[in-house]
């Protein structure tokens, strides 16, 4: 990674991701099409912006211009975090947000701060494990925060909530979030080899592709039989389970199944974990191998992202 001198002549440095390569090699004219593209400005700091500035209102801005430039990733995982919108309204003074929503008893975070996700059925803990060593349910019933990969069915879910946070414009606004700021669409991001993105009902949905760092991509959108994505019609402030003061716009409701290899196999626990305690079914304690690892939602209309902390966990031992 290295900068590019920006203090002269404007450069256009432009490179194809990993992906975009591995599309153009196959050859066939069809695979790759560049269909949409984005700008971001990850680099500019427009504090910068220098109204004192004695050279004249010419100058203001000279700072931000000459500010050096990354040299363009071809790791599509890490070339743009905040994307460049256009807005036509110039009396916007609100920008929606993505929040997670973990104030419904299903979709809570576990204590540890993340979502966790047991990948078998002794880690869940079911009527035939007679050890009782689950960590998915305890006394009470099924504990807060921690997913169940292996029978996605049941259990909590992860849910996300698109509008405007602010106490400034109330819920039931008129056009209090304009059409094109509500997300109607996300992509979802995830390590392949350890989770997939499954709907409420606990359906397997299909991925857009596997990148060359084993992230899976999603589209999730408004229609389908197993969409996750619906509109957030509640309009009462402050609203019951509601994360989004202003104007709500939709919301993201999904699941997470466990891949073959944390099913059936420590290997990837081995490499890429680690191992801890978690209270078990029985009133005891279970150690767990655990693989830490992030979950991405980015709204398609306005390029906000947001990272969810997700957490693997599989059955070791039984320590008491």
């Amino acid at each position: 990674m290295g900068f590019l001198d920006n203090s002269g002549d404007i450069i256009l440095d432009a490179v194809l991701t990993d992906h975009g390569r591995k599309q153009l090699a196959k050859g066939d004219g069809t695979s790759f099409q560049i269909q949409k593209f984005a700008l971001g400005d990850e680099e500019v700091d427009y504090s910068l912006y220098d109204v004192t500035n004695t050279n004249g209102s010419a100058y203001y801005d000279l700072e931000i211009l000459q500010t050096p430039i990354l040299e363009a990733f071809t790791d599509n995982a890490i070339s743009m975090k905040s994307k460049l919108m256009t807005i036509e309204n110039l009396e916007l003074l609100y920008l929606p947000v993505l929040r997670l929503n973990n104030s419904y008893s299903d979709s809570k975070l576990h204590s540890s701060g993340s979502y966790v996700i047991a990948v078998d059925e002794q880690t869940e803990g079911s009527s035939n494990n007679n050890e009782k060593s689950g960590v998915a349910k305890n006394s009470v019933g099924s504990v807060d925060g921690i997913l169940t990969g292996f029978k996605p069915q049941g259990g909590g879910y992860v849910h996300v909530d698109q509008g405007l946070h602010t106490t400034a414009i109330p819920p039931s606004a008129p056009d209090g979030l304009p059409e094109d700021l509500k997300e109607s669409a996300y992509t979802i991001q995830i390590d392949s080899r350890l989770g997939k993105i499954a709907s409420i009902s606990g359906a397997s949905l299909s991925d857009d592709y596997i990148d060359d760092d084993n992230v899976a991509y999603y589209t999730a959108t408004l229609e389908g039989s197993n969409s996750i994505v619906e509109v957030n019609t509640d309009q009462d402030y402050p609203g019951l389970n509601q994360v989004i003061d202003g104007p709500r716009g939709s919301m993201l409701k999904f699941k997470i199944k466990s891949t073959e290899n944390l099913i059936q196999s420590t290997y990837l626990f081995e490499q890429l974990g680690s191992t801890s305690n978690l209270s078990n079914e029985g009133g005891g304690v279970t150690q767990v191998y655990h693989i830490d690892s992030l979950l991405r939602v980015t709204g398609i209309n306005t390029g906000y992202t947001l990272d969810i902390p997700i957490r693997f966990v599989k059955f070791k031992s039984k320590l008491s």
